[in-house]
C-alpha cells in the first residue's frame, strides 16, 4: 500500500505542476482555497465509500442519501429547529439507513449492488416527494451565523469542510489501519467465509461498515446543504457515488475487497479535484467532468487488475522456486 500511496502522491504533484504551468491561476490563493473546500466536501463521502468497498461491498445510494438528508436538514432549520438538534436528527437518520442496508445484505443475503441501487432510487424519490419536486431552501433573509461559520467558514484561511475532512481522515486511518475492527474489515473483504470460521462476527462487521458509511454521508449532506443553501432533489448529489468509487479505486481500494488505504483515498480525492479544476481553468465544458471521472475509474480498475495479475505471477514464481529448491 505504501508504494501505491507514494506513486499516487507523485502523480498528484505532477498533475498539479502541469496544471500550474498551463494556467498560473491554479496556484492563486483564491483557487487553492476553493479547491480545498471542494476536496473537503467530496472527501467526506469518499472516505465513507471506502469503508464499504473494503468489505467487497458497494454503496450506490450516496448521492440520493445526500439529497434526501440535505432536504430534511434544510427543512428542519427552516421550521425553526435548533441546528444542533437538526444535525443529530440527520446523523441518526444516516445511522438508520446504514443499518438497514447492512441488515438487508447480511440477514437477507441480498447483493450490495441491488440493495444500494434500490436505495438510490427510493431515497431520491422520497426527497422529490417530500418537496413536491420543488427546491428546499432557507427563508429569504434568514441567517444562521454559528451554523454558517462552522459549515462554510474559514479559520486562518482554511475552509472548515477541509478541516473536517482532515479530522475524519485521521480518525478513519486509525480505525481502519490501527484497530482490531479495521483488521476485521480487511479480513471480511478478503475472504468472508474464512473470516467467519476464524471467529469474526462477519455480519456485525459488515453492518457497522454500512453504518459508518451512511453517517459520514449524512455529515457530507449537512456540509453540502449549507454550501449550496438550497437543495433541488432531482439533481442534488447526482453521480456523487461514482466520484466516491473513483476516489476509492484510485486510492488502492480493490472492488474485490480486502485492500486499500485511507491515505490513498485522500490522494484520490485531491487528484480528482485537480483534474476537474484543470477542466475548468482550460475552459473545457463542465459536462466533460463526467467523462474525466469515467476515464479515471476505468484506468484505476485496469491498473488494479494488472497489479493483481503481476502480484499473482510473482507469488507463483516464488512458490515454484521454493519447490524446486526442496526437490533438489
Amino acid at each position: 500500500m505504501l508504494r501505491k500511496d507514494l506513486g499516487l502522491a507523485v502523480l498528484v504533484l505532477t498533475v498539479g505542476a502541469v496544471v500550474a504551468m498551463i494556467n498560473p491561476r491554479f496556484i492563486s490563493g483564491v483557487n487553492l482555497a476553493n479547491t480545498a473546500n471542494l476536496i473537503g466536501l467530496f472527501g467526506l463521502f469518499s472516505i465513507a465509500q471506502a469503508f464499504v468497498i473494503v468489505t467487497a461491498g458497494i454503496e450506490l445510494s450516496v448521492g440520493s442519501v445526500i439529497a434526501l438528508l440535505g432536504v430534511i436538514f434544510v427543512d428542519l432549520i427552516a421550521q425553526g429547529v435548533a441546528w444542533p438538534v437538526a444535525t443529530l436528527i440527520v446523523l441518526a437518520l444516516g445511522c438508520v439507513i446504514g443499518a438497514l442496508h447492512g441488515v438487508l445484505i447480511t440477514r437477507m443475503k441480498l447483493q450490495p449492488f441491488v440493495v444500494t441501487l434500490c436505495g438510490l432510487l427510493i431515497y431520491r424519490g422520497i426527497a422529490r416527494f417530500y418537496t413536491q419536486d420543488g427546491t428546499a431552501g432557507f427563508p429569504y433573509g434568514s441567517s444562521f451565523p454559528t451554523l454558517e461559520f462552522l459549515a462554510t467558514g474559514r479559520t486562518w484561511g482554511v475552509p472548515h469542510p477541509f478541516i473536517a475532512f482532515l479530522v475524519v481522515a485521521a480518525a478513519a486511518w486509525f480505525l481502519l489501519h490501527r484497530t482490531v475492527f479495521g483488521r476485521h474489515l480487511f479480513a471480511v473483504g478478503k475472504n468472508e467465509e474464512a473470516a467467519r470460521f476464524s471467529g469474526i462476527s462477519t455480519r456485525q462487521v459488515i453492518v457497522l461498515a454500512y453504518v459508518i458509511c451512511a453517517v459520514l454521508t449524512a455529515c457530507s449532506a449537512i456540509f453540502f446543504a449549507m454550501y449550496t443553501r438550497s437543495v433541488q432533489p432531482s439533481s442534488h448529489g447526482n453521480f456523487y457515488e461514482l466520484y466516491a468509487i473513483a476516489a476509492a479505486v484510485l486510492g488502492g481500494f480493490s472492488l474485490r475487497g480486502g485492500e486499500g488505504s485511507i491515505v490513498g483515498v485522500c490522494l484520490g480525492v485531491v487528484l480528482l479535484q485537480v483534474l476537474q479544476n484543470l477542466v475548468n481553468l482550460l475552459g473545457i465544458p463542465s459536462s466533460l467532468n463526467f467523462a474525466v471521472m469515467g476515464g479515471v475509474i476505468l484506468a484505476g480498475v485496469i491498473a488494479d487488475r494488472q497489479f493483481e495479475i503481476y502480484r499473482t505471477a510473482k507469488r507463483q514464481a516464488k512458490m515454484h522456486t521454493a519447490l524446486d529448491l526442496r526437490s533438489k
